[in-house]
């Protein structure tokens, strides 16, 4: 596991593709690795911490920035 989080830059898609693109990077990684993920679409607010307790994962942070959302999720184990 390594302590620099796996990046993914969602800015510009709209729903449902930074779920879908989320939900493809974390396959990749391994349990207990993070994922942190750029967002701007406004239904990433609702539908990434849905995301995230529908398939286990944990949402470990969720941060405003000027002009998009930082996610930071953990795969689950």
């Amino acid at each position: 596991m390594t302590d620099t989080p796996e990046k993914l830059d969602a800015r510009g898609l709209l729903c449902p593709l930074p779920v879908l693109k989320a939900r493809k990077r974390l396959k990749s990684l391994l349990p207990g690795e993070n994922l942190c993920m750029l967002a701007d679409d406004p239904a990433a607010i609702v539908d990434v911490p849905h995301f995230c307790a529908e398939s286990g994962h944990t949402l470990v942070e969720q941060t405003d920035a000027p002009d998009h959302q930082i996610y930071v999720i953990r795969k689950k184990a």
